[in-house]
């Protein structure tokens, strides 16, 4: 009667494996480690390897060992004071092309990290570090998309040989269009709506002016909106990688504000010059007329400049044909045959002289050029001064196929990985909206310790506390429940881990609450048994009767929790959303563990055999 098939038991038992597995690296712990990448995104040598390990030996520090990991050099140290003296020395050896940043390194073996299982990260609140509130100003983007509109609707009208008096941006208004006559208004007014898809277009004759007004609509605000907010955030995780931050939360707060988390990181002055750092891009066009060799001896012909791209010389031509405030988007994709390529929009200005110099300049080649403003201290006649200084690098070279317009790709590239960073680069480079530092805090690592500490403490507290008492109070039925209990446990951490969730101080508040809940089903459980011991049900049937009336009653008050749990992740900020995560993952696996996972241990000791009696607390019932 109370026995499950094999396939089922057998389910059972892989879940557990599978779970186990999964948790098992939160028991491993983390290494103080020091990163070291390239900052051009490109795998490391065995040269640097070894130079970081001569660095440290000389400096007489104690370490754990020094790799290559994924292309990055990974040092680890037993503590702290030699993890961050070697971070400086490492840094002040190894020169700028380089990114050394101290970080946590989990101890996780390798076979669990091929196959996903990775630790739990830990948020703000635990690990201690930098969160910073940003705005982005949404009406700057607009204001350039609509500058860009200007050039363009200028230049279209010219050619459908519609003229105008004026053309102006309004704040109100939009893009405002004046003509002499009315002949010449109703002639644009048929041409432009057609070619200005998200704006209103209106015309306006009144007191003898000519005027059409352009004003986006609400849909295309929104995207705008979006897409400034969107863009923003990739670039910040882009530039995060440069502080090593592995854990690193960058996620959207209302409408236009961007919160970021950076765990572990305590140099607030760092953080926001690698976040705020700005950059452009300009196209020019590729020297083929002069020599290189003599460029590179030293004689480099006049308007030009030589450039180093991809280990090998380039000569380009100073005259910048498009600058990167110009491009309004810029995605990767796959070319026709195949290969990834990069479709730009334009909308910025300078279209015409982009267009003029590549229809004269087809099968010749064409380059982008990165250009990164970064920001130096030095020392000023014993005062320390922050210079700005300006590093360029040749980012792409292709060679131009026709004369290119508003809409055009970049071929030639290597790699769908290469496409999507050039896309990221154009992006970044030309159309960020500007964002202001609206709130920074810094979070204490003591104050994260005690967190882990006291949340840590609280959760083997509450465990113990309902071992004791479930086994007091049922006897071998309560064992059954706390073998549910610690499987639920293993079940929530291997499932936050699997998701790559961080875990906050509320989510340790959830898996707390969840293990109250889900010792209630038990209770719901084994009391039902007892009803039907006590209205003289053989044991047998009393254990059948009990997991399956009792079944109802649990699917309703989770059903109920699941509903809250779906508002609070809804409308609730980041904190509230980690708990209400923690609670509905503890809410299915609390019911697999207190249902299916207690009733397979019941099968086991009564399932197959005639008993007398149930050990379910201090009324033991015999049959009949």
């Amino acid at each position: 009667m109370n026995h499950y098939p094999w396939w089922k038991n057998l389910l059972l038992v892989v879940g557990l494996i599978i779970g186990a597995i999964y948790t098992l690296p939160n028991l491993y712990g983390e290494d103080y480690a020091v990163q070291v990448s390239l900052s051009e995104s490109k795998p490391v040598g065995k040269d640097v390897v070894a130079k970081v390990r001569d660095v440290i030996e000389q400096q007489h520090l104690q370490f754990l060992s020094v790799q290559d990991v994924d292309g990055q050099v990974l040092a680890r140290f037993p503590d702290t004071d030699s993890q961050l003296k070697a971070s400086d020395f490492i840094k002040a050896s190894l020169g700028e092309d380089y990114i050394v940043a101290p970080n946590l390194a989990p101890r996780t073996p390798k076979w669990l990290q091929d196959i996903g299982a990775n630790p739990l990260k830990l948020g703000l609140d635990l690990r201690g570090g930098v969160h910073f509130l940003l705005a982005v100003d949404v009406d700057e983007s607009t204001k350039a998309r609509e500058n860009g509109e200007i050039h363009t609707i200028s230049n279209e009208l010219r050619q459908e040989n519609i003229r105008y008096s004026a053309i102006k941006r309004d704040a109100q208004n939009g893009i405002q269009i004046e003509f002499r006559d009315q002949d010449t208004l109703k002639k644009a007014y048929a041409y432009l709506p057609s070619h200005l898809a998200d704006y209103v277009v209106t015309m306006d004759e009144n007191n003898g002016v000519f005027k059409i007004n352009a004003k986006m609509n609400e849909v295309a605000q929104n995207k705008l909106r979006d897409y400034a907010v969107e863009q923003t955030i990739t670039i910040l995780l882009n530039r995060i990688n440069e502080l090593g931050v592995s854990e690193a939360v960058v996620q959207q707060q209302g409408l236009n504000k961007v919160s970021v988390d950076l765990p572990g990181v305590q140099d607030t002055t760092r953080a926001k010059e690698i976040i705020g750092k700005t950059a452009s891009l300009r196209f020019q066009m590729v020297d083929d007329e002069h020599d290189i060799a003599s460029a590179q001896a030293g004689v480099v012909p006049l308007g030009t400049r030589l450039y180093d791209y991809d280990g090998r010389p380039v000569l380009l031509k100073n005259e910048v044909i498009l600058q990167g405030s110009s491009i309004t988007y810029a995605t990767a994709a796959l070319g026709e045959n195949g290969r990834p390529t990069v479709n730009v929009r334009l909308g910025g200005g300078g279209e015409s002289l982009f267009h003029k110099t590549t229809a004269e300049s087809i099968g010749k080649a064409m380059a982008v050029i990165y250009v990164e403003t970064k920001t130096e201290k030095t020392i000023v006649e014993g005062k320390l001064v922050t210079v700005r200084k300006p590093i360029e690098k040749v980012i792409s070279v292709a060679t131009i196929q026709s004369a290119l317009g508003n809409n055009f790709e970049i071929t030639n590239l290597n790699s769908a990985q290469y496409a999507q960073n050039l896309a990221l680069l154009l992006r970044s480079g030309a159309f960020t909206a500007p964002v202001e530092f609206i709130q920074e805090r810094i979070v204490g690592p003591s104050l994260g310790k005690s967190n882990i500490d006291k949340g840590v403490r609280s959760i083997i507290i509450g465990i113990v506390v309902v071992f004791l008492f479930m086994m007091l109070y049922y006897r071998l039925f309560g064992v059954f429940a706390d073998v549910a209990l610690l499987l639920n446990v293993i079940f929530i951490l291997a499932i936050l881990s699997l998701l790559g969730a961080t875990l906050t101080l509320p989510g340790i508040a959830g898996i707390v609450l969840t293990i109250a809940m889900a010792v209630d089903a038990n209770v719901l459980i084994n009391e039902r048994i007892r009803e039907e011991l006590r209205n003289g049900m053989s044991p047998q049937t009393s254990i059948k009767a009990g997991y399956e009336r009792a079944l109802a009653t649990i699917v309703d008050s989770n059903v109920t929790t699941l509903i809250v749990m779906i508002v609070l992740f809804a409308l609730g900020s980041g904190m509230v959303k980690g708990f209400a995560v923690t609670v509905t993952i503890g809410l299915f696996t609390s019911m697999i563990t207190a249902v299916m996972y207690t009733r397979a241990l019941v099968n086991v000791i009564y399932g197959r055999r005639q008993v007398k009696n149930l050990s379910i607390g201090r009324v033991i019932v015999a049959k009949g």
